[in-house]
């Protein structure tokens, strides 16, 4: 084996696999690229892929272990907030790659007597994901950076959350709040809606349920509402 390896074909072809893989990130990747540059990205690319090959031949799926080996890369430390873009990158292609299927509306959700609510088990869409990022503003980077806007010049530095859903091939994406995801990660977990709430009261007391379920059916977070026979 070590004898072809040091062939000279061998290393056209390893070195045209390398190519290709960086060439992969960044175009998975864009709003990172953006924030450091294309030679930057690619240098830290090749140095992922050797890391960490792609097994999987569709390329538009490699890059899920990028984010946490920015989170550690030594020309990173600068910027902390740099694995959290390239986490809102992933999702915005997942949401691109997921499988298309009808949305709940508002006018769905009414036709459910109120009494049984409380019963009620909301599936999120294959096209929506949703993340909290505890540590710093990176929606708010990723976005303005994703939409190519000019950065703020009064930035808080705190945590934010995000939502990205499609709708008619296009994807979209808004401000989520940490009991939004809250209420989402229950919703994902099979849990009932009386469920699903507590989980983001306990994060926001004050929180207006009604006004957080509106948002997010409009927003197309989920594709079915099912009563459960049984309570938890």
């Amino acid at each position: 084996m070590d004898s072809l390896t040091q062939q000279p074909g061998f290393a056209v072809y390893r070195n045209t696999v390398l190519k290709g893989t960086t060439d992969a990130l960044l175009a998975n990747f864009p709003t990172v690229e953006r924030l450091v540059g294309t030679d930057w990205l690619r240098s830290a690319a090749a140095i992922h892929a050797r890391l960490s090959p792609p097994t999987d031949t569709r390329l538009l799926n490699y890059g899920a272990g990028l984010p946490d080996f920015l989170d550690k890369f030594e020309h990173a430390q600068d910027m902390p907030y740099l694995g959290d873009v390239a986490r809102l990158d992933l999702l915005w292609t997942q949401v691109h790659c997921a499988a298309d299927e009808p949305g709940l509306g508002l006018n769905d959700l009414a036709q459910i007597p109120a009494t049984e609510l409380g019963n009620l088990r909301l599936k999120p869409r294959d096209t929506a994901r949703w993340v909290w990022l505890p540590d710093c503003p990176a929606y708010t980077i990723w976005c303005v950076n994703r939409e190519q806007r000019e950065m703020p010049e009064k930035l808080e530095w705190q945590g934010e959350g995000a939502l990205l859903t499609r709708k008619a091939g296009r994807v979209y994406w808004q401000a989520a709040s940490a009991a939004d995801c809250a209420f989402l990660d229950a919703c994902a977990a099979h849990l009932p809606l009386d469920v699903a709430a507590d989980w983001a009261i306990d994060i926001e007391s004050d929180l207006n349920l009604e006004n957080l379920i509106i948002r997010l059916v409009s927003a197309d977070a989920f594709v079915t509402a099912e009563l459960l026979t049984t309570c938890y």
